[in-house]
């Protein structure tokens, strides 16, 4: 892959180096408008689900737990996936997220999962 992939809250101000923003929430984030989102994509599917969102609840004590599920989860959603491989091929990629914790988030995750199925990140290794 040409790109490389790096995540970064959606309320932190867009920037030409983002190359393609993709927003991997399930959920609209609150107070941000389309405008500023400045958005290429919204990939609501690859967001955990429902259920699993619900569960977790942003509790630190249950990240471990939670990133096997989101795995097993991304394990059986490719055609997703191959959507950001897609647009990695063809530049850098941003994920952006909304929740407060840069540490203990799907966001996270999902940079770790692309990284050990060949895509190349830029600036995450602060937070993984």
């Amino acid at each position: 892959m040409s790109g490389t992939i790096d995540i970064k809250r959606i309320y932190e101000t867009a920037s030409s180096s983002d190359g393609k923003r993709v927003l991997v929430d399930r959920l609209w984030p609150r107070g941000v408008s389309l405008h500023s989102a400045a958005l290429d994509r919204w990939l609501k599917e690859i967001a955990p689900s429902a259920d699993l969102r619900k569960w977790f609840n942003h509790d630190a004590t249950r990240f471990a737990a939670f990133r096997e599920r989101y795995r097993l989860e991304l394990d059986a959603n490719p055609d997703i996936l191959a959507q950001i491989y897609r647009l990695a091929d063809q530049g850098d990629v941003t994920l952006l997220y909304a929740a407060h914790d840069r540490r203990v988030n799907h966001a996270v995750v999902l940079a770790e999962y692309l990284k050990e199925h060949g895509c190349r990140l830029r600036h995450a290794s602060n937070v993984l």
